[in-house]
């Protein structure tokens, strides 16, 4: 019998790092793939498959106006269920943190269905933060049958977890996802025009007062850097955007913009000067294309790139990131410095050494 493999999907991030491996796995013919989705990010998660040309097999769709943890949580767990009593799985595969990939890992444990586990390792040691992401991950490890870790850094904090899955160090898949989106982009994208800002921010733990301190930076960049214009898609949450609206709207030189589809998104990281991000995958991404990433937060999963030089944690301060952004733009030295540093995340092979690695599991099994 051809083993059956279920990807399991529900915001835009996990779309983008699962989607290259689900072509390599289609590209086989080894296996028989299902994607599902839990629809946690539906519109988002739709445009992403269309640039990869995938579609699902099948689609939860949770998603409601105002969603809860808990109410994303019960309702895959349930939806699951039905689809892996129906399907009968040999392996599944989830992404990162999200909550989508912590149900998806639970619902499998509960019917004994190996679970994969790409990005694999990242680690803050706080588990309010990021929130829920961190004790997502953990909680993941300790019931993943195959750790796909992107660096050798995860694979350390997976062995000094104690897991029992086996542990491979990949690369990160996004990287292979950058490559094919950026072979379909203009060469003419990558030049930097009309001195842009990209900024996103979107994680529980920034909500509130930390989100308005961040704007205040924003805003103080721009007031001494007058040729530069910051650019900001939003996060659909509406919490979020209330808060970013009331600070930013009215800036002559601020675009808040809807969520861009990931070849616009690549498109403008090209054009930009800088980055500025509470995101996990931009820090990945950007350094991929020379560009230096501020991280507006407490703390960063992503500690390679911290000691690689392609990213500088910020923090919500105002001051700070006003501080830390103006050395980069005034200082071409120090820009350089991270603009030219090697990203420790890999060549674009994941998804063939991922998918190399299931063979060998499922073989195995079977």
């Amino acid at each position: 019998m051809i083993p059956k493999v279920t990807v399991v999907i529900g915001t835009r991030p996990e779309a983008i790092k699962l989607a290259p491996i689900i072509l390599e796995l289609k590209k086989n013919k080894t296996f028989l793939v299902n994607v599902v989705l839990t629809g946690q990010h539906q519109e988002m998660v739709s445009q992403v498959f269309e640039l990869f040309d995938i579609k699902e097999n099948l689609n939860l769709k949770i998603m409601k106006e105002v969603q809860s943890i808990n109410y994303i949580t019960r309702e895959i767990l349930i939806g699951l269920q039905e689809h892996f009593n129906y399907k009968k799985p040999d392996l599944i595969l989830v992404q990162g943190d999200t909550s989508t990939s912590f149900a998806a890992a639970l619902a499998a444990y509960y019917e004994k269905i190996p679970i994969g586990h790409v990005e694999a390792g990242l680690r803050t040691n706080n588990i309010f933060e990021p929130f829920p992401e961190e004790a997502n991950r953990r909680m993941i490890s300790q019931i993943a049958t195959l750790n796909f870790a992107p660096t050798d850094l995860s694979k350390q904090n997976l062995l000094d977890a104690g897991v029992n899955g086996k542990i491979i160090v990949t690369g990160n898949s996004v990287i292979d996802s950058l490559i094919y989106i950026s072979n379909k982009i203009s060469k003419s994208s990558n030049i930097v025009e009309d001195n842009i800002i990209l900024a996103t921010t979107h994680r529980r733990e920034n909500w509130g007062i930390a989100l308005e301190s961040i704007c205040e930076g924003f805003k103080l960049i721009l007031k001494k850097h007058t040729n530069y214009k910051l650019i900001l898609p939003m996060h659909p949450n509406l919490q979020l955007r209330k808060i970013i609206e009331r600070s930013l709207k009215n800036h002559p030189r601020v675009s808040l913009i809807e969520p861009l589809r990931y070849d616009e998104l690549i498109s403008l990281i090209k054009r930009s000067k800088i980055i500025l991000t509470d995101s996990g995958g931009l820090q990945e991404e950007a350094p991929a294309l020379g560009k230096p990433v501020l991280v507006l937060r407490q703390n960063t999963e992503r500690t390679e790139a911290l000691l690689a030089g392609t990213v500088k944690l910020v923090g919500t301060n105002s001051n700070n990131i006003f501080r830390e952004t103006d050395n980069l733009l005034s200082n071409e030295n120090e820009y350089n410095k991270m603009s030219n540093a090697k990203n420790p995340y890999g060549d674009g092979n994941t998804s063939k050494l991922i998918v190399d690695e299931c063979k060998k599991f499922l073989k195995l099994t079977n």
